[in-house]
């Protein structure tokens, strides 16, 4: 297995971690899942950029790599929701949408075609993850305050929730919009999967 897909499996391997810190109620859990989140990060960057800098880019890493990613943000969400930080609506359409889309790509790169990622794919990730960092430092910063006997006042505190939550509704959006833009552009593709399968 070449370094670009030991990576990639091990951002997939280390998300059940990842969400056990988050879950921890003590600060220095919360640090090191912000932590484990930005190391993830920049796996997803580096693995790609080293297997099109050397050439190896295999079948193994196309598949896993948006599964690392997607496996990556859902039990994130699925934490915030535990954290009561976030609606389950809301997680549950980002987390339906990611498995349905990479089911019907990989079902799709199985008969040797390929869905085309867009401009707003990569939107839709980067909305993901910033909401996912937003929450992650806000639960850092007030984790600390509450470790030093300092609380922040409800008003705020639900202020800063409803920003987060809106956070994670902009990403929900663009995750729906991402999600039909693949369908429409997709759809010859998707009807010819499913005609064969006739």
């Amino acid at each position: 297995m070449n370094l670009p897909n030991k990576l990639t499996l091990g951002r997939a391997l280390i998300s059940p971690v990842f969400m056990a810190l988050l879950l921890y109620d003590n600060v220095y859990s919360r640090y090191a899942a912000l932590a484990v989140f930005l190391l993830a990060s920049l796996s997803d960057i580096l693995d790609g950029y080293l297997a099109r800098r050397n050439g190896q880019q295999t079948g193994f890493g196309k598949i896993m790599d948006p599964i690392a990613d997607k496996l990556l943000i859902s039990v994130a969400l699925v934490a915030f929701v535990a954290l009561k930080l976030s609606s389950v609506w809301m997680v549950m359409v980002i987390i339906v949408r990611e498995f349905l889309i990479m089911g019907l790509r990989t079902l799709v790169a199985y008969r040797g075609q390929i869905m085309e990622s867009s401009i707003l794919a990569k939107l839709k990730t980067s909305s993901q993850m910033l909401a996912v960092l937003a929450v992650l430092v806000f639960l850092c910063c007030r984790d600390t305050l509450a470790a030093s006997g300092s609380y922040l006042p409800e008003y705020q505190l639900a202020n800063y929730i409803f920003i987060l939550d809106g956070l994670i509704f902009l990403a929900m959006l663009l995750t729906v919009v991402s999600g039909l833009d693949y369908l429409i552009k997709s759809r010859w593709l998707i009807l010819g999967l499913f005609k064969g399968n006739m």
